[in-house]
């Protein structure tokens, strides 16, 4: 069990260690992360790293959750204000925020994505989905036409817009980033404006 920093001295020295620990897994990927390099990285001894993480699997699942839980602050912050504007603003606000996330630390990104088991990050990413799905389904209560559920529409357009914004970021295919907007704008518009067919 991790050691819960209480004094603002443990708490800053956590900090630096999990700082330390997403460089070393943005800079040398999963396969070469170590406690030792963690250390180095924080110019503290492998010993005082061990007060505060039992192991590397520990450390893992906390920069894991720091991760996606830093990656949902940063899409939440920019929507915060936003959800009385018509879907015509919000939804490319919505894209330009997830997009900005994703693009934070895209290095960091591709590690977590390409490389660390998803045991480290599942409960983390699920809760994140969870936060920006209930986010959309209360948006899209009785905003949209037909019989499906906010709930089931928000769904879908997470799901969708969390895979395209991933794929570009990691990918960089030659779209430039104002007319992946305007697709992915169009898209989740035209969902919401159509017609469900069975």
């Amino acid at each position: 069990m991790r050691k819960e920093p209480r004094q603002q001295r443990s708490r800053h020295m956590v900090e630096r260690i999990v700082a330390a620990g997403q460089l070393v897994l943005s800079r040398d990927g999963y396969a070469r992360f170590a406690t030792t390099r963690v250390a180095d990285e924080a110019a503290i001894s492998p010993g005082s790293l061990y007060q505060y993480f039992r192991d590397k699997d520990e450390l893992l699942t906390v920069l894991m959750e720091r991760f996606w839980t830093e990656t949902g602050d940063r899409v939440t912050a920019s929507l915060a204000d936003r959800f009385t504007d018509p879907p015509e603003r919000l939804i490319p606000d919505a894209v330009e925020a997830l997009l900005s996330a994703m693009e934070y630390d895209s290095q960091l990104l591709r590690v977590v994505v390409e490389e660390v088991p998803p045991r480290y990050s599942e409960a983390h990413l699920h809760a994140l989905r969870r936060r920006i799905h209930d986010l959309g389904s209360a948006y899209l209560a009785g905003r949209a036409p037909g019989e499906r559920s906010g709930a089931t529409r928000s769904w879908v357009i997470v799901a969708a817009m969390e895979a395209l914004s991933v794929r570009w970021v990691l990918e960089r295919p030659p779209i430039p980033r104002e007319l992946l907007i305007e697709e992915l704008t169009a898209l989740v518009t035209n969902y919401m404006n159509g017609t469900p067919t069975l």
